[in-house]
């Protein structure tokens, strides 16, 4: 007899797919409109290359933001590299797609999310579930009293979080 179909491990890498292809068409054509991405990441995750200071500061996970000021954005099989600025130090942070938690694009009200399931019942190799998290817009109260920064901001998505 044939193994269970892999339906989590299926969605997972499909849902990598999607964002592989959102990213691939914003390197080569910029951001559309007012499309931006927050990108929550495992930083512990094998393949995960972020600053030291980055990585003390964010010893679990990190949130990015690629909006206003992002370069050299690029697509892997496993993953995307990309160069941030943080408070005027540009970093590359190369993240896989496997150490996803989140993304979401608030423009379109729009997110996803990797969950890992962890315990005894779970295979050490079997992909984390995913699934699709329609998310609410955020309202202008969102926006940090200075207005918009220019450079890369690490933030919170708990508002976005049922």
């Amino acid at each position: 007899m044939v193994g269970a179909i892999d339906y989590g491990g299926m969605m997972h890498r499909a849902m990598q797919g999607l964002i592989a292809e959102v990213l691939s068409r914003v390197a080569e054509h910029g951001l559309p409109g007012d499309h931006h991405f927050f990108i929550t990441f495992d930083t512990r995750e094998d393949g995960v290359e972020i600053a030291d200071w980055l990585r003390e500061r964010y010893p679990a996970e990190m949130t990015i933001v690629i909006q206003h000021w992002y370069e050299d954005l690029r697509v892997t099989g496993d993953g995307f590299e990309v160069t941030l600025n943080f408070g005027n130090a540009p970093e590359r942070l190369i993240v896989p797609f496997d150490s996803l938690r989140t993304f979401v694009d608030p423009s379109v009200e729009f997110g996803l999310r990797f969950e890992t399931q962890e315990g005894d019942e779970q295979e050490p190799d079997a992909p984390s579930s995913a699934q699709i998290d329609l998310r609410p817009e955020p309202s202008d109260d969102d926006t940090p009293p200075d207005g918009p920064k220019s450079g890369a901001e690490v933030v919170s998505l708990d508002k976005w979080r049922k």
